[in-house]
């Protein structure tokens, strides 16, 4: 059961543990649900889809998933995925 952000009192450990959570969730599925189902329309598999479906259930531990970039110019500071638009780990 996921709490709301104004519900998590970081200054406990579970509040911590609780914001983590949150954190790796939004990052893991930041994707807009209109970009997954253009992918699908295609016919295609997001990244993390084809990972499931390579690798054992469970194995594959994601790194780098808050990873942004810094890059202000050509207009990227108005799109800085998580994991800068790649998915790496192991598994």
């Amino acid at each position: 059961m996921e709490q709301p952000v104004n519900d998590i009192n970081i200054h406990t450990t579970a509040g911590k543990l609780a914001d983590l959570q949150r954190r790796i969730d939004e990052a893991t599925h930041a994707g807009s649900a209109r970009a997954v189902e253009k992918q699908h329309a295609k016919g295609k598999l997001t990244a993390r889809e084809r990972i499931e479906l390579l690798l054992d259930e469970g194995s594959f531990v994601e790194l780098d998933e808050f990873a942004r970039h810094r890059s202000t110019a050509f207009g990227l500071d108005e799109n800085q995925p998580y994991g800068d638009g790649v998915v790496t780990g192991y598994g």
